[in-house]
């Protein structure tokens, strides 16, 4: 396959970043296709942590084409703070014209908001993503040709003073129009010769046969159309999306690699079916600081691997082959459980319910497999795992009907073992 997109299959935090830098280094071109910089994923590289919350993964390899598409919602200031802090000089980075942008009226209305719903806060990343896509939506956005482009003040005049309207209904202090135009207008200048028609490149680089990668953020069940709504992102981390929020054909997408962690977490409000219990159990997860989310200075919750949810993915956005991360986390677990359906309403099955409340009272049905003590952040190929560590892997395939193509088993690109050549 030489059209491919890595995406999350449940809430995030899947290790796609790590999967996508090992696929890149492959790559003639690595395209970021949604999703603001309230996503975030490290890359480790020679033992050097690259954290990226805007940046396509593959601009840590030199000669990719590192793409921002029109699906993205992009914050000016964020992106200049990761290429600043990247510091590298052969950036080949380009950036949608039809990119909507973040723009700090859009993080004030995103925390009024929060504040006004009290308990029903959906704990979003405060970064004005959600209010972002909402103006995209309404029409009223700014694009980035409109921001790189002479009549930037005009624009923003006109937005500014709708923006206000909505301040007084806040009741939150007015935007100066002077004041933000005075900061961003350097933003843009900095920005201007990154700014192409990408749909264009994209479609000309995969007529050249140039091996393509599409990076989504967050999951599938963050999705807005198939995730657990409202509990959700405000774009479709699916394979679903790619060809309308990178401008190419569907049939030009040949293949979706979809990340799953070892087991179940989630950051966040919303039902989570397979959350673990047992305090003792927790603290094996939380020992390693694997999940601990530096943003919000919490751990993620830690739940048993929920085939429902996988299954759920592969229908609604399509499974090429599974790539399974921090494999590694479960070693030292005297047993391992899997999630292979649910009780809902005296009924066993298989499938999301679309009603958040309903998806709460759902139960998980497990199979219980042995674990393994060994540590096998050293292994090389899946013959080296232990037998145990084999048959969780060739299990989940079993239930899932998707074949494992990658498994990692530490944080390095030299702990990721790819089973299939796929790309």
């Amino acid at each position: 396959m030489k059209t491919i997109v890595v995406i999350g299959t449940a809430w995030g935090d899947e290790g796609k970043g790590k999967i996508t830098d090992f696929l890149a280094a492959k790559a003639d071109v690595v395209a970021r296709f949604q999703g603001g910089n309230n996503a975030g994923h490290t890359v480790i590289v020679d033992g050097k942590h690259h954290l990226f919350q805007l940046l396509p993964s593959g601009v840590v390899n030199s000669g990719t084409i590192n793409l921002l598409t029109n699906g993205m919602v992009i914050d000016p200031k964020g992106i200049l703070e990761e290429i600043d802090d990247l510091g590298k000089k052969d950036l080949n980075l380009f950036i949608s014209n039809r990119a909507h942008v973040v723009m700090p009226y859009h993080l004030a209305i995103e925390s009024a908001n929060e504040r006004r719903k009290g308990e029903n806060r959906l704990n979003t990343t405060g970064h004005g993503i959600g209010p972002t896509y909402s103006d995209k939506a309404n029409r009223i956005g700014l694009r980035m040709d409109q921001f790189v482009g002479p009549n930037f003040k005009k624009q923003l005049e006109g937005i500014i003073n709708l923006k206000n309207l909505e301040a007084d209904k806040l009741g939150i202090p007015h935007f100066d129009v002077d004041e933000i135009y005075e900061e961003y207008k350097e933003y843009a200048k900095r920005l201007r010769p990154h700014v192409i028609d990408t749909s264009l490149f994209l479609n000309e680089a995969i007529a050249e046969g140039k091996k393509v990668l599409f990076e989504g953020a967050q999951g599938v069940m963050l999705c807005i159309e198939n995730g657990t709504y409202p509990f959700v992102t405000s774009s479709s981390p699916t394979a679903a999306a790619v060809p309308l929020y990178a401008g190419i054909a569907p049939w030009l997408l040949e293949g979706a690699v979809g990340v799953v962690k070892a087991y179940a977490t989630r950051e966040g409000a919303g039902p989570m079916p397979t959350l673990i219990p047992d305090d003792k159990i927790q603290a094996h997860f939380h020992k390693t600081k694997v999940e601990y989310e530096p943003r919000t200075k919490t751990y993620r919750r830690v739940g048993w691997l929920d085939t429902v949810i996988l299954r759920h993915a592969k229908r609604v956005s399509g499974l090429s082959y599974l790539a399974v991360t921090v494999l590694d986390i479960l070693s030292g677990l005297d047993e391992l459980k899997i999630c292979t359906s649910y009780n809902l309403n005296g009924e066993v099955i298989d499938y999301v319910p679309a009603d958040i409340k309903e998806y709460e009272k759902a139960t998980p049905n497990f199979i219980t497999l042995p674990g393994w003590k060994e540590d096998i952040s050293h292994v090389k190929s899946f013959s080296e795992l232990p037998v145990n560590a084999q048959k969780y892997l060739e299990k989940i395939e079993e239930l899932v009907g998707v074949e494992i193509g990658i498994f990692s088993v530490g944080p390095s690109r030299e702990q990721t073992i790819q089973v299939k050549d796929f790309f």
